[in-house]
């Protein structure tokens, strides 16, 4: 199955991290939406992003880095099966109404972060359905159960 998907992240503190090649980056206590497409397969993609680091994970992407800090926890995956990369058009349309965290998750295309923030998460969930629905694809949101 590919697709693209959202990764609905809370950050639990105000925090600095640092992200591979990018240095160190802020992070506000909040809500965080990492856009991402798995056009090799949709369920090992999410299914590595929500693995613990201490399970031999190695930091490759953007997110892993940040997802690997003690209180920064995905609650929540949205995805739309696609054979098509829309990935940049969900960024695009997240841009318009939410701050974004610039260079994230985005150097294998010409958008300015593939990464964005909101203090609410109401107000981050509805802007991610909606730039699913903007991009003309049908959606499935599941909330992750912490263990």
């Amino acid at each position: 199955m590919k697709g693209t998907y959202v990764l609905i992240i809370e950050n639990s503190r105000d925090r600095e991290v640092k992200i591979g090649k990018i240095g160190c980056i802020a992070f506000k206590k909040g809500f965080y939406a990492y856009v991402g497409s798995a056009l090799s397969g949709l369920v090992p993609r999410i299914g590595r992003h929500l693995r613990d680091v201490g399970n031999n994970k190695k930091l490759h992407w953007h997110i892993d880095y940040f997802l690997a800090n003690s209180g920064v926890e995905v609650k929540e995956v949205v995805f739309a099966e696609t054979e098509a990369r829309k990935e940049c058009e969900i960024a695009a349309n997240l841009s318009i109404r939410l701050k974004s965290i610039a260079r994230f998750g985005c150097t294998d295309c010409s958008c300015k972060s593939h990464l964005f923030f909101s203090i609410r998460l109401t107000e981050l969930k509805e802007h991610v359905y909606n730039s699913f629905h903007s991009a003309g694809e049908h959606f499935l949101a599941t909330k992750i159960n912490p263990v």
